[in-house]
């Protein structure tokens, strides 16, 4: 496959998981997300073999391989939860679901948020579950990645340093099915800088460093309604937040983040589009 940048949005599924590919060509995306299930309920009915054999006719159909779809699970559950017996089962069966169902339509990546220890466990605990929740998931699936979402760090939240995501790896058993997902608000927030061309680098340095970039699986771009290590998660479109259109312009031209998707999570869909466009137009 040839060098290249693939560029979409977190588009709907709504009345099933076939449509989302056709939603993501109809604003230009050469990348898309999705839920595979209702992102607000913890089990959904199983998807039917229309919709996998469709999701899969319009993956072909309109050009999006697996290293082009980037899914996200539900934001219910939390792999890192404190409470076996309740939280933390309920949590790990929704994400086994969710890992199995994109077994099913070929998709080679599920996207999650880690988790938080709400104040009950130790954070070195809290991260030692997240893997173990991964682990258990990957031993009951086959060629599906997990991949894991930086967060800002609000609340008791983890993962909103490298450390965290590097500490969660050293601890998944089957390095070649984990992976990360950096969102770009959410590294700001976090105290990142992607905004200066210095900051930009040493972020890319510290990854390296910390986790690997063999590692990074996706990015989501979003730019920062508020200030650098702010911890508060408030995504802007692209150029009217603090981190600038100059940032963005930058990530499309780094040639260390080729052939993975780049996904807009921007909180004005009508603007997608334009975004995906002026995005595309980036690139040198």
């Amino acid at each position: 496959m040839s060098e290249q940048k693939f560029i979409g949005a977190h588009v709907s599924a709504a009345g099933g998981v076939e449509n989302a590919p056709v939603n993501a060509a109809n604003i230009g995306a050469t990348a898309f997300a999705l839920f595979t299930k209702n992102q607000k309920q913890w089990f959904s009915k199983a998807l039917t073999d229309e919709n996998i054999e469709n999701f899969r006719i319009n993956c072909e159909k309109f050009g999006f391989g697996p290293q082009q779809i980037l899914p996200h699970d539900s934001y219910l559950i939390n792999l890192g939860h404190p409470e076996e017996e309740e939280g933390l089962k309920k949590s790990r069966r929704a994400f086994l679901d969710e890992m199995q169902r994109c077994e099913q339509l070929g998709i080679a990546m599920l996207n999650f948020h880690p988790g938080s220890h709400l104040k009950k466990i130790s954070e070195n605990d809290c991260l030692k579950r997240i893997a173990e929740s991964i682990n258990l998931a990957l031993l009951k699936t086959r060629g599906v990645t997990a991949v894991i979402e930086n967060t800002a760090g609000q609340g008791t939240n983890m993962g909103y340093s490298f450390e965290h995501l590097a500490t969660i790896i050293e601890h998944v058993e089957d390095k070649n099915r984990v992976g990360v997902c950096i969102d770009t608000c959410h590294g700001f927030a976090a105290g990142y800088d992607f905004s200066t061309e210095l900051g930009y680098e040493l972020v890319w340095r510290d990854f390296d460093q910390i986790i690997g970039m063999q590692y990074l699986k996706g990015m989501h771009l979003n730019d920062a309604k508020k200030e650098l290590g702010s911890r508060v998660d408030r995504h802007a479109p692209i150029g009217e937040g603090f981190m600038g259109k100059e940032t963005f312009a930058r990530l499309m031209n780094d040639d260390r983040l080729n052939n993975i998707p780049f996904i807009l999570e921007t909180p004005q869909p009508e603007l997608w589009p334009e975004e995906i466009e002026w995005l595309k137009g980036q690139v040198s």
